[in-house]
C-alpha cells in the first residue's frame, strides 16, 4: 500500500469484500455503477441457472451526499445519456435546452461579436443542467438498481499486491488535528475488490498515487489542467433567455493566458457564470480568482449582473490534455474513468458525457472480468480497446494537438487550430508534446516588476460586494465545512521550502492560484539571540484547510510539486447544492 497522509499505526481495520468497487460518485461513477447493474440484470434473465450478484458492487463517495461535490458549467451533451438510460429527458433534471448562442472577443473597453459561431461552440440540442442535481438524480437510479452507495467515505489509500491493485482504503474517521484517535474514532475499511475503478475526477488522490506508482503517463505528454470558477446569479428577468449560451475570450487575460468566460441561462431569472484559466500561465503572481473578478467588471458584463445577486459559489479542476495525454487506462485489477482518465474535450469545454461514456465502457469490461474470474491486465485491456473502437476516440482524437497549439499565446494558438481543423486535428509536423503546467511558471527575477497589462489578474481581488468579491466571501457561498479538529488534508513535504526557498524564487503563488484563501503567508517575529540583534520579522506559511473547495489547484500548481492534496474526513468539504 502507498499513501501520501499517515495512516494510523496498530490500528485493527475491518475488512470488506467487494466485486467491483468504484472510486467516486461523479458521472463517471454513477454510470459505470448503473450501466453494470444493466447488465448484470439481463444476465441473470438470460442465464438464471448462473446468476450474478450486485451486492458486492459499491460506490465510495467522499462528500455527505451524492453531487455535493460536483461542479461544472454545466452543459449536458445528451448523446451518451440516450444510451445508458433511452428517454431518460422525460424524467432527469434538465432546465433548458440549448436555442441560442453567441461567442465575443471582448477588449478592455469593449466587445465584439464573432459573425458566426465556431463549430465546436455550437450547443444547440444540449441541455443547461445544474451537476449536482444531475447526479443525485443519477445515484436514485443507481440505487434503484440495486447498488450499494457509500456517501461521506473517501477512498485515501490504494491497496496494492505489487503490480495488482486489490482494492482502496477508506478514511479514518475521529482523528484529531495532532493525529489521534478521539473518542469517537473508526477506523477506515480496507475495501478488497477484484475490480477497482478509479472515477475521482481531475487529480484525484487515489489515482495519483497509481499513476506514480505505475509510471501512467508518457512524460512527453503529461496531463495539463485548467481551473473552472462558477457563481449562480439572480438576475432582473428577461436578460438572459433560458437555455441561451453566451462564450467569451480576450479581456481579462493577455495574448499570453489560455482561457475564457461562459454565461449560461438556467431560467429567465438565474444564470451560471464561470471563468476557465489554464493552469500553465507563466506569471506566479496570476490570480484566477481576480481574472474572473475582473471578467465581471468589464461594461458587457455590468448590464446583465447589474440589480443581480450572487448565490452560489464553487471551483474545480479539469483535465485540459486531451487524447494524447491519456494515462494508461487500465492495469491488474484496475481501471480509470471520466475526468481522472482525462476524457474531455477542451475545445467544446464539455466532459460531462465523456465521463458517462468512459464509465459504461469500463463497467461492460468489468462485466466480462466478473463472468471470467480474471481481472488480469491481459483481461481489462479489453477496456482500452472499447475505448478506441468508440465515439470517445472519434470525437478526443481529432483535438489531440488543441490546448498544446496556445502554448505560446492565443495568436499563434489561433492560426495552429486553423491548420489542425484542415489537416483533422495534425499538424503541419508531428504531434505537440506537453509538460506539466507549473513547469512554466517564471521566477520572479525573470518579470517585470510592473506588469500594467497584467495588473487585472495579479494577486488578489478586493471586490466590492455586490458585483466582486474577495475570495473569503465567495468561500462563504461555496458552503464549505470541514472538522476542524482533524489532521491538515493539504499535507506539504517540506515547509522550509514554502518558508524560504519558494517566497524568493517565486513569492509563494499558492496564495495566488488557491481559489479559496487556504494559503496564507503571515508575518512572524524573530527575536535575535546574538548580543546586540533586535527583532526581525519573517514570513511563514499558514493553512486554513476549512476553507478548501476541493479543486486540487495546489496539488496541480505548486512550482516544487511537495503539496499533496489528500481526502479530508469524510463528508467535509463544500456544498455545491444546485450548481
Amino acid at each position: 500500500m502507498i499513501h501520501f497522509r499517515k495512516s494510523l499505526e496498530g490500528v485493527d481495520r475491518p475488512q470488506m469484500e467487494a466485486d467491483v468497487l468504484i472510486v467516486g460518485g461523479g458521472p463517471a461513477g454513477m454510470a459505470c455503477a448503473l450501466r453494470l447493474a444493466q447488465l448484470i440484470d439481463a444476465h441473470n434473465v438470460a442465464h438464471p441457472d448462473a446468476p450474478l450478484s450486485k451486492e458486492n458492487i459499491y460506490v465510495l463517495e467522499k462528500a455527505r451526499e451524492a453531487g455535493q461535490h460536483c461542479l461544472s458549467g454545466a452543459l449536458l451533451d445528451p448523446r451518451s445519456m440516450r444510451e445508458l438510460l433511452p428517454g431518460f429527458e422525460k424524467e432527469a433534471p434538465l432546465d433548458g435546452q440549448v436555442g441560442k448562442e453567441s461567442v465575443y472577443y471582448l477588449t478592455h473597453a469593449g466587445q465584439h461579436k464573432f459573425p458566426i459561431t465556431p463549430p465546436p461552440m455550437r450547443d444547440h440540442g444540449n441541455y443547461v443542467i445544474s451537476i449536482n442535481k444531475f447526479v443525485k438524480w443519477m445515484a436514485q437510479k443507481v440505487e434503484e438498481a440495486g447498488i450499494t452507495i457509500f456517501t461521506g467515505f473517501a477512498g485515501t489509500d490504494v491497496l496494492l499486491d505489487g503490480e495488482r491493485v486489490l482494492g482502496a482504503r477508506t478514511d479514518d474517521k475521529g482523528v484529531d488535528k495532532n493525529g489521534q484517535p478521539k473518542s469517537n474514532f473508526e477506523a477506515g475499511y480496507d475495501l478488497h475488490s477484484k475490480v477497482t475503478i478509479f472515477a475521482e475526477g481531475a487529480r484525484g488522490s487515489c489515482t495519483r498515487q497509481i499513476v506514480q506508482q505505475f509510471h501512467l503517463e508518457d512524460p512527453d505528454h503529461a496531463q495539463v489542467y485548467g481551473m473552472g470558477i462558477k457563481e449562480l446569479w439572480e438576475i432582473p428577468a428577461d436578460r438572459i433567455a433560458q437555455g441561451e449560451v453566451i462564450y467569451t475570450l480576450g479581456y481579462p487575460l493577455t495574448t499570453k493566458e489560455f482561457g475564457g468566460a461562459w454565461i449560461y441561462g438556467i431560467s429567465g431569472t438565474e444564470i451560471s457564470v464561470g471563468f476557465v484559466m489554464g493552469l500553465d500561465y507563466a506569471d506566479p503572481r496570476t490570480d484566477p480568482h481576480h481574472a474572473f473578478q475582473s471578467f465581471k467588471e468589464h461594461s458587457f458584463l455590468r448590464g446583465i449582473l447589474s440589480g443581480g445577486k450572487m448565490i452560489r459559489y464553487g471551483a474545480k479542476s479539469l483535465p485540459y490534455g486531451g487524447w494524447n495525454c491519456l494515462p494508461k487506462l487500465y492495469g491488474h485489477g484496475w481501471m480509470l474513468a471520466g475526468d481522472s482518465a482525462g476524457f474531455l474535450n477542451s475545445q467544446r469545454l464539455k466532459g460531462i458525457h465523456l465521463a458517462i461514456k468512459g464509465g459504461m465502457l469500463a463497467a461492460e469490461t468489468a462485466f466480462d472480468a466478473l463472468r471470467s474470474g480474471d481481472a488480469s491486465a491481459t483481461q481489462l485491456a479489453a477496456y482500452k480497446a472499447r475505448v478506441d473502437a468508440s465515439w470517445l476516440r472519434e470525437e478526443l482524437y481529432p483535438v489531440r494537438n488543441f490546448h498544446q497549439a496556445f502554448e505560446h499565446g492565443l495568436p499563434s494558438g489561433m492560426v495552429k487550430v486553423g491548420i489542425q481543423q484542415v489537416l483533422g486535428g495534425a499538424n503541419l509536423g508531428p504531434d505537440f508534446k506537453c509538460s506539466p503546467g507549473y513547469k512554466n511558471m517564471q521566477r520572479l527575477a525573470t518579470l517585470d516588476a510592473r506588469d500594467d497589462a497584467r495588473a487585472q489578474f495579479l494577486g488578489p481581488a478586493k471586490g466590492d460586494g455586490t458585483r466582486t468579491f474577495d475570495k473569503l466571501t465567495d468561500v462563504y457561498h461555496a458552503g464549505t465545512r470541514h472538522e476542524d479538529d482533524q489532521p491538515t488534508h493539504l499535507v506539504i513535504a517540506d515547509l522550509d521550502i514554502c518558508n524560504h526557498r519558494c517566497t524568493q524564487e517565486f513569492g509563494n503563488p499558492c496564495q495566488h492560484f488557491c481559489p479559496a484563501s487556504v494559503y496564507e503567508m503571515v508575518e512572524r517575529e524573530m527575536v535575535g539571540t546574538s548580543e546586540g540583534s533586535g527583532v526581525a520579522s519573517q514570513k511563514e506559511l499558514h493553512i486554513h484547510f476549512a476553507n478548501c473547495v476541493h479543486c486540487k489547484a495546489c496539488d496541480i500548481m505548486d512550482p516544487y510539486q511537495i503539496i499533496h492534496w489528500t481526502p479530508p474526513e469524510g463528508g467535509g468539504g463544500p456544498n455545491y447544492d444546485g450548481m
